[in-house]
């Protein structure tokens, strides 16, 4: 994954657990704006949660934090 969206999902995740407790959920669209302007770099997140993880559709911020922040 790279670097500029690994960044941008430990901040999403940060802001969200920060105003929302450490037991808010989220699903990758989380990362992305309503409308889709970086079509590839949403198939990347995509793929990673799903595809790589086999993630459900939403799961804790601070799980997805803790993944991306170990480089998984």
């Amino acid at each position: 994954m790279r670097h500029d969206l690994r960044e941008k999902i430990v901040g999403v995740c940060a802001k969200k657990i920060l105003t929302k407790g450490e037991s808010v959920g989220v699903s990758f669209y989380a990362f992305f704006a309503n409308k889709n302007d970086d079509p590839a770099l949403l198939m990347e997140a995509a793929t990673w949660w799903i595809k790589t993880h086999k993630l459900d559709h939403f799961e804790k911020a601070s799980k997805i934090k803790s993944m991306v922040e170990a480089g998984l």
